[in-house]
């Protein structure tokens, strides 16, 4: 409690040293300006950086370290009566009363619109440090600045949209101008010249407004295309280079909904709201430079609308930015339900949860429905605390207006062309205030495009050696591992294995006992825990990612095909494979009889998924995208239980005419592993047994017994 009292003792100080020595620089300046001490312009940006420093010094010496905020305010404090002043003498030629003498209502004035400026910058333009699961969360205005740096490209397009963006602007604030003084002409002596060329400058302008709004819209389309697609590629591109435990703890649906939604919300709305924001913000200047021509006291009564207007928006951005956030994530819910079961209508089907699915499907769009009409309401209730606003505002013009035509200080035209500027003004605020709420909903999206963008995957592919020849031994050294999804549970411990050149090698055990888990590390989808995995003595991570891959190709028990034809599935990634290579890995994996029998033959198309194929034929074409490549290692996990013997054994025939090639064979079929040079009994992550058939067969222990309970056939 004593600690709390010291620091206002000291705030209370702090404020009162400062207001002392302010007005003390203040009534300074009165006094200069008076004894004509320094020219104008001079004494008025000498006196604010006097005061700034003034002021800045009794904030260090009494408060410490001062806050951004507190800098941002007095920085505003001691400029705001030097701007004023060089716009007034620039604007009239001549100088106000509060510049020849400064007094306590001209610094109160100054004082109350620095802190009507400061409250308007940290509403609408609020920091936002941590997100509220508590990671650091990058400031909106950076997001935003990375946004733009990323439309470098499309440079010459906004800047093309930016020179008519101003045209039209310029053109649409004069047109309220020339209304105003068409009344005055036909409320006055009546002068047809004065009337038509009021008339023709008009249609000009109005002209003019047209044409440049068409071209300013056309090239902000064109860069925001232009953006959507790059930013969209991108992204593609980022995804790819993950790691598969990425996409294993990643739900699609989202990684669609990023890739599809937030890309595009991401470019249409950033770019669309600097468009408005630009547009705004130049009419609003020119505008309030016309409205204090008209009448400066009018015009200081409109800008009060402005602090309210911003807290306003700010309690209205504050709850529909959370409300937007939450809708994205329960859209990308309800299309990852959709997914799911699209990709699964088999198993839907044959177990008759069609209604199910339905239902699930409907609770989760329900779930985005309330969302939506949470943030419809929210919405609904700012325009109408907005409109009521502007209403009450234009009341008070309508009064006051009314006094200063009696008064004699404005005429009846001027009164219609400011009621049109305010009118206008109002609206641009409060469009001003709520395009910074809508770029921080918009960078929100971009938000979580940039995460993705950012994220390196764990498995590196940094690796950069290529030798010129390649022996294929492998060797599993004192392997460690869990997949990140489970990390409590340990697949493979203390794990080593040899795989020699020109051998085969089989494993074998009960199902989960990390056999494919072998596979998926010596492709390089993970990265153990501990331990490693020697290539020709050389670390699996010092090879280059593209070179590993055409080293060593697997293929597994559900073969992957992709839309296209058969011919563009084998060669796929490869580069220059001419239609002999297709053919003669196509034998090898005897598909090349079948597939000549087809229509098209090797242009037959496989359809989406591989589904106009059966799935031993899917197989042997995924077994010739493998022996296309002349792989140095050859996985086969789990291949054989589609194929009939007859192709088994020519399989097997043509594998074993490849010289030196390492063969890793995952298998639960007998024949597939009783001529193998090498087999390995797998169980509990570890390596139970190894030798040949008959050596194993002779200890009869868990590969006899293995053989009894998994491998009889018939």
């Amino acid at each position: 409690m004593a600690a709390i009292t010291a620091t206002m003792k000291r705030k209370v100080a702090a404020l009162i040293a400062a207001v002392c020595v302010d007005l003390f620089l203040f009534y300074a300046s009165g006094s200069a300006a008076a004894l004509s001490v320094f020219g104008q312009f001079p004494r008025l940006w000498l006196s604010a950086a006097l005061r700034w420093l003034a002021l800045i010094t009794v904030a260090l010496i009494t408060l410490g370290d001062p806050t951004p905020l507190l800098i941002r305010f007095i920085t505003a404090h001691s400029l705001l009566p030097a701007v004023f002043e060089t716009g007034t003498s620039a604007l009239y030629n001549e100088e106000s009363q509060c510049g020849q003498l400064g007094d306590v209502r001209c610094w109160l004035m100054f004082t109350g619109a620095a802190l009507a400026a400061a409250l308007f910058w940290e509403i609408t333009i609020p920091d936002t440090d941590e997100e509220a699961v508590g990671k650091q969360k990058q400031k909106a205005r950076v997001l935003f600045m990375r946004v733009l740096r990323l439309y470098r490209p499309d440079y010459p397009l906004l800047l093309g949209g930016l020179v008519f963006l101003s045209l039209a602007v310029i053109c649409e604030m004069f047109i309220p101008f020339y209304t105003g003084r068409v009344i005055d002409i036909l409320g006055s002596n009546y002068q047809q010249n004065d009337f038509l060329s009021a008339l023709i400058f008009m249609g000009l302008y109005s002209l003019g407004s047209s044409v440049s709004a068409g071209c300013r819209g056309g090239l902000l389309t064109c860069a925001i295309h232009s953006y959507t697609c790059r930013i969209k590629v991108m992204l593609f591109g980022a995804l790819n280079k993950q790691e598969i435990g990425f996409f294993e703890s990643t739900k699609a649906g989202e990684i669609t909904s990023r890739l599809s939604k937030d890309t595009t919300l991401m470019g249409r709305t950033v770019c669309l709201n600097v468009n408005v924001l630009l547009r705004t913000f130049i009419k609003t200047m020119g505008m309030i430079s016309l409205m204090l021509s008209l009448s400066w006291k009018l015009t200081f009564l409109v800008l009060m609308e402005t602090p309210i207007t911003g807290i306003i928006q700010n309690i209205y951005d504050t709850r529909y930015q959370r409300l937007s956030l939450a809708t994205q994530d329960s859209m990308a819910s309800a299309n990852e339900a959709a997914n799911e079961t699209v990709s699964g209508i088999r198993v839907v089907r044959s177990f008759n949860t069609e209604k199910h699915e339905t239902r699930r499907y409907g609770d989760r769009l329900m779930d985005t429905h309330n969302l939506k009409t949470q943030q419809s309401t929210v919405r609904a209730v700012y325009l109408l605390a907005r409109r009521l606003t502007g209403l009450a505002m234009q009341v008070f013009v309508l009064y006051y207006g009314r006094l200063f035509i009696q008064r004699g200080q404005m005429t009846t035209g001027h009164l219609v062309s400011f009621i049109l500027y305010q009118s206008d003004l109002g609206d641009n605020i409060r469009t001003l205030t709520y395009i910074f709420g809508d770029m921080l909903n918009s960078v929100g999206a971009a938000g979580k495009v940039f995460e993705y963008l950012d994220r390196k995957p764990s498995v590196s592919t940094d690796g950069k050696l290529q030798p010129a020849q390649l022996r294929g031994h492998i060797s599993f050294r004192s392997l460690t591992f869990s997949y990140p999804a489970n990390p409590n549970k340990t697949v493979l411990q203390d794990f080593s294995l040899e795989l020699k050149p020109g051998q085969m090698t089989a494993l074998v055990g009960p199902s989960g006992e990390g056999k494919s888990t072998c596979v998926s590390l010596l492709e390089r989808f993970y990265e153990p825990q501990d331990g490693e995995i020697l290539l020709d003595s050389k670390p699996l991570k010092s090879y280059d990612h593209r070179f590993l891959h055409q080293k060593i190709s697997v293929v597994n028990q559900e073969p992957v095909l992709f839309s296209g034809s058969i011919r563009q599935n084998i060669e796929y990634g490869l580069t220059g494979c001419s239609l002999d290579q297709i053919q003669e890995a196509a034998m090898k994996a005897n598909a090349h009889d079948f597939i000549v029998q087809l229509e098209k033959g090797y242009d037959t198309e496989v359809g989406e998924g591989g589904g106009q194929l059966s799935k031993s034929e899917r197989q042997r074409i995924a077994i010739a995208r493998a022996l296309v490549r002349r792989p140095q290692v050859l996985i086969l996990d789990e291949i054989t239980s589609s194929l009939d013997t007859d192709s088994e054994n020519k399989i097997q025939q043509s594998l074993s005419t490849i010289p030196d090639q390492t063969l890793l064979v995952v298998a639960h079929r007998l024949k597939t592993i009783e001529n193998a040079d090498q087999i390995v009994v797998v169980s509990g992550g570890k390596v139970r047994e190894r030798g040949t058939h008959r050596e194993l067969m002779e200890m009869k222990e868990s590969y006899h017994k293995l053989r009894e309970e998994l491998f009889t056939e018939g």
